[in-house]
């Protein structure tokens, strides 16, 4: 039965009784299991001791806020002493700055308690900071599972490489033949593993992340000309820190119907015709500006059109 499983579970919703004081909502799940009620008033002391509410056991949920309410319920889990945690996208009804808090607090609660926890999100942010193991899934079937930077670095398909990372990996229609992938704004030298996958395949997707394009003004070494390209930047976004380009590339009639093609294939509604870049905050550039920028072909990924597959998983 689900209920002999032990499992505790932190609802997206908070899940409390409105007319229980914080105390109760923690030990409520104990006293319908006739714990001893000097072990009931233990376990929620230790509880509220670990997630700072200590001060809040005599309030009501309605005199909390979203954090505290988040982690009320959490102490209502940990009360149990459950063999597995499962949150159910526990910080979803929360802004944006909690989040971040939480997400925070949230891992250190796993790394004190070392209990297994199972933690649903569609926010690839929260999965790719707080997990050891991230599983991705589409309808209800594993479509990777690893190590963040595994998922990152070697996604298995087109899926995955567009649901993990923000912003998400620029995808373009491209062809490799003689050692050199041919892309919509120019043709450019492939590492001979990578172009040894993809040779003669015909048509295909490239993938390549944002931060795998360079600024050459800004470059401490001299480029490697066979593998620059002179670029519109249309607009860009500045984070202090580093900067993201929106770079539009020329499609004629035919790159329009490769685009829709793999748009189709890889179950997308659209594949735009521009480059999101992230550049060091050291770039000189502005909205509306040209420059030549670097593109680190050996980052670059090759997915087979009609399955998704990445042909250069691993390289």
């Amino acid at each position: 039965q689900p209920k002999e499983r032990d499992i505790a579970m932190v609802f997206q919703n908070y899940a409390l009784y409105p007319h229980m004081t914080v105390r109760d909502n923690m030990a409520f799940s104990l006293m319908l299991a006739k714990v001893d009620k000097s072990a009931i008033a233990e376990r929620v002391k230790r509880a509220a001791d670990i997630l700072g509410l200590g001060e809040l056991l005599e309030r009501y949920p309605r005199q909390l806020s979203g954090g505290q309410r988040q982690r009320v319920a959490m102490g209502r889990a940990i009360v149990r002493n459950p063999q597995v945690f499962l949150f159910d996208e526990p910080l979803s009804n929360l802004d944006a700055k909690l989040r971040v808090q939480m997400r925070a607090e949230i891992k250190e609660l796993h790394q004190r308690l070392k209990t297994t926890s199972v933690y649903v999100t569609h926010d690839q942010i929260e999965a790719m900071t707080m997990a050891d193991q991230i599983v991705v899934m589409r309808d209800g079937r594993v479509e990777q599972r690893g190590r963040p930077l595994d998922l990152y670095d070697n996604p298995a398909n087109l899926f995955v490489a567009g649901f993990i990372g923000s912003p998400p990996m620029n995808f373009l229609p491209a062809t490799v033949e003689d050692g050199k992938i041919t892309l919509p704004f120019g043709t450019f030298p492939l590492p001979a593993d990578k172009a040894a996958r993809a040779e003669g395949k015909g048509l295909m997707l490239a993938g390549i992340r944002p931060e795998h394009f360079e600024d050459v003004s800004v470059l401490k070494d001299e480029a490697d000309s066979s593998r620059t390209f002179e670029a519109h930047i249309d607009v860009r976004e500045w984070l202090g820190d580093q900067q993201y380009a929106y770079v539009p590339y020329d499609a004629d009639a035919t790159t329009q119907d490769q685009l829709r093609e793999l748009a189709r294939e890889a179950d997308s509604e659209s594949l735009r015709t521009q480059l999101v870049v992230s550049l060091d905050a050291a770039s000189k550039i502005t909205d509306d500006d040209n420059t030549v920028l670097f593109i680190d072909t050996d980052k670059l990924h090759l997915f087979d059109p009609t399955s998704g597959e990445n042909l250069t998983v691993g390289l």
